[in-house]
């Protein structure tokens, strides 16, 4: 297996389950409601409608800069989104939003040739390799932040399937 292939495939794992640390984002995300997803459960804390489309901005970020555009989301609107819809339409959306923008990533790493990941993403950021894990630490992080809010909304907390837990 190429190493792009394994990064697609830890990429995966991130989002749509059989990930080592426990349920992935997609998981996480299921049957939370609008109304749940823009709780404010801890003081100071993220929503997780705003942790979601965060992690779909740098996502979208990382993509961006594969495809040559500098994408210096930092610190923007973009970085953390303070949309007001707070419709289940519009949850949907972010919802959909980041699945789309998963898949794209995906598609783009399993394009890339191997000899590409030791090369910088662009001049003066780091290799497209560190690039791609930070993309996934960073989407693991806060799936993390997801399932404390998840336990503060009383939506309790998900456990690895015992398919997942032979493999660890």
């Amino acid at each position: 297996m190429r190493e792009a292939e394994r990064i697609a495939d830890q990429l995966k794992r991130a989002h749509e389950g059989g990930a080592w640390h426990g349920p992935a984002i997609d998981e996480l995300l299921k049957g939370v409601t609008a109304e749940q997803a823009a709780a404010r459960t801890v003081e100071g804390a993220h929503s997780i409608r705003e942790l979601v489309a965060h992690v779909e901005a740098w996502e979208r970020a990382i993509l961006r800069r594969l495809g040559g555009d500098a994408a210096q989301i930092y610190q923007t609107e973009e970085d953390w989104s303070s949309s007001s819809d707070l419709s289940e339409e519009a949850w949907a959306a972010t919802r959909r939003k980041l699945s789309e923008t998963y898949h794209a990533l995906r598609e783009a790493v399993l394009a890339l040739e191997d000899a590409r990941l030791d090369e910088q993403i662009l001049p003066n950021m780091s290799t497209v390799y560190v690039s791609l894990h930070g993309a996934i630490q960073h989407t693991l992080y806060h799936a993390g932040q997801i399932a404390l809010v998840r336990r503060a909304l009383g939506l309790g907390a998900l456990t690895v399937d015992a398919d997942t837990a032979s493999t660890i």
